[in-house]
């Protein structure tokens, strides 16, 4: 009998983390959910503190701690980047998802990995601002971290107990809503367009990574830390019906990939059970059903993110993290609709300019890199609204 495993759950009341409470809920025998951290919605979070009765729980206020106190007063509730840390770390947690988005997961889930807690990565960000503290972090831990991003979950699948020389790896991307747009389309569209996403239902942030497809150049950033392998060795290729989640490529010509439904059910089933396999109650693909799957380059022209991305790889230290937190004042601007959908690598561009990259060598330099290219991108945004 396995022994009853503990889970934290950093973003809960996301995509990830819902989804992630589904596939627990089927294995009630082998998952106890002990922490719960949220950011802002606490009616969804006041329902799975009732369901399943956490020890400890955090949303992003002070306010909204109280307001879940007043509910729960017997509960342990916690706070800000402080209380995701406490969530992380708890003793009885011997797995954490790592869901909350953006930056403010990168505090808590290193905390996590130094707490020699097994990770399950579904935080790009972390990987993209810190990745040389995060892997050695995890090495000195003796705990991998285990991808949860469908393309990166592909990858450690089409990897693992295989010693063959890989080539390169493959990111497959559906291109998003405006795969075949215009770029004078492209620069009208409005926010209810570009979170249209054709294939995955995900957050606003992630929604708009996906149309612009910076969330491609952040998974190879991501990719580059994952896996030990050069910037030259991770490559894109779009892949509309998101059937194929990512490919490796091995030094003798052969192609291993792996296909799936599109359910995130499936890569968070893996992280939680690795090295087992169970079934989550999906239907599987119907292999027997005509099936078109189609391949083809990115255009790097209609979508500079990538190039952006790949450049900031290319260029190391801290010019990652100048990368995220810029295309997060950005992508907020635009859903705010203070900048155009076009401006987005345009501000992401124009802050990387300006921006002398260091190495990496503490957390403290990738916090106050972070703090620098928020406040560089708002006052490039600013000077767009005012001008415009």
């Amino acid at each position: 009998m396995e022994p009853v495993k503990g889970i934290s759950i950093l973003g809960s009341t996301g995509s990830i983390g819902t989804n992630t409470l589904r596939v627990i809920d089927r294995f009630p025998e082998r998952f106890r959910v002990v922490g719960l951290a949220a950011g802002r919605r606490v009616g969804e979070l006041s329902e799975q503190i009732a369901r399943y009765q956490p020890t400890l729980v955090s949303v992003a206020t002070d306010d909204l701690a109280a307001e879940i106190r007043r509910e729960f007063p017997n509960l342990t509730v916690r706070s800000g980047v402080d209380g995701l840390t406490d969530v992380a770390t708890l003793p009885d947690a011997d797995f954490v998802m790592s869901a909350t988005v953006g930056a403010v997961g990168l505090v808590p889930t290193l905390a996590a990995v130094q707490a020699g807690k097994t990770v399950g990565l579904a935080n790009k960000e972390t990987l993209v601002m810190a990745g040389e503290l995060m892997t050695r972090a995890a090495a000195a831990a003796g705990h991998a971290l285990l991808p949860v991003d469908s393309e990166h979950n592909a990858i450690h699948q089409c990897l693992d107990g295989r010693d063959q020389a890989v080539k390169r790896i493959w990111l497959t991307a559906s291109g998003g809503p405006f795969r075949q747009a215009s770029r004078d389309a492209m620069r009208d569209a409005t926010p209810a367009r570009a979170l249209a996403h054709p294939t995955w239902k995900m957050g606003p942030k992630i929604s708009i990574d996906s149309a612009t497809m910076m969330n491609k150049g952040l998974e190879v950033i991501e990719a580059y830390w994952l896996f030990g392998v050069r910037p030259d060795q991770v490559k894109i290729v779009v892949h509309p019906q998101s059937t194929i989640h990512s490919m490796i490529e091995l030094e003798d010509g052969s192609f291993i990939a792996q296909l799936g439904v599109t359910d995130m059910r499936l890569p968070i089933q893996y992280a939680l059970t690795y090295p087992e396999r169970l079934d989550v109650g999906l239907a599987p693909m119907d292999l027997r059903a005509p099936m078109t799957l189609e391949l083809e380059p990115p255009d790097f022209d209609r979508f500079k993110c990538l190039g952006l991305a790949y450049n900031a790889l290319e260029v190391g230290g801290t010019a990652p993290a100048v990368l995220n937190a810029a295309n997060e004042i950005a992508v907020a601007a635009f859903l705010d609709e203070q900048i155009g959908f076009l401006r987005i690598p345009d501000v992401l561009e124009e802050t990387l300019s300006r921006h002398q990259s260091i190495a990496v060598h503490d957390l403290e330099t990738v916090l106050e890199a972070d703090r620098w290219a928020r406040t560089e991108a708002r006052s490039l945004i600013q000077t767009t609204v005012v001008t415009r």
